[in-house]
């Protein structure tokens, strides 16, 4: 008999609501809105002994499928350090980088089409964008596809 992972995929109407509050006392403690287990937990109204007992068995589940996905397509300046630079403001945002194609310079341009996925609702895909098009170097950032209810 094949032997089981000790992982289930449970609904979240399934899980017990001392299980749901562990989890948002963790983000609340990830995100710095709280310093302490004791402001978190007060928050969220569970016992320090419930976060403890069960804080390192739960966590949230995040579909790769999930969130949603765009297509920035650009062009940069063929100069060192560029790329990274405008990795480095995607990075920055929060959005996971799912693809990048580059062109071959011609001329000193490369074109760039960088397909993305956002998980975090409070990423504008309109102000990453612009903070890449700020960059110098940088020419003619469009959005060219959206997927998954990007606004």
């Amino acid at each position: 008999m094949k032997e089981h992972s000790g992982y289930y995929i449970v609904q979240r109407q399934a899980i017990p609501e001392v299980l749901i509050k562990v989890v948002e006392a963790k983000k609340l403690l990830e995100s710095g809105r709280v310093r302490t287990v004791n402001e978190a937990v007060a928050k969220v109204d569970i016992s320090r002994s419930s976060f403890y007992k069960y804080k390192d068995d739960i966590n949230e589940f995040h579909d790769s499928l999930s969130g949603s996905t765009f297509t920035l397509t650009f062009q940069i300046d063929d100069e060192p350090g560029l790329l990274s630079d405008v990795l480095g403001i995607i990075a920055r945002s929060g959005a996971n980088i799912l693809t990048i194609h580059q062109s071959i310079p011609i001329d000193g341009v490369a074109s760039l089409s960088v397909s993305l996925q956002v998980i975090d609702e409070g990423v504008s895909v309109t102000d990453l964008s612009a903070a890449i098009g700020q960059r110098s170097g940088v020419h003619k950032v469009q959005i060219s596809g959206r997927g998954n209810g990007v606004s």
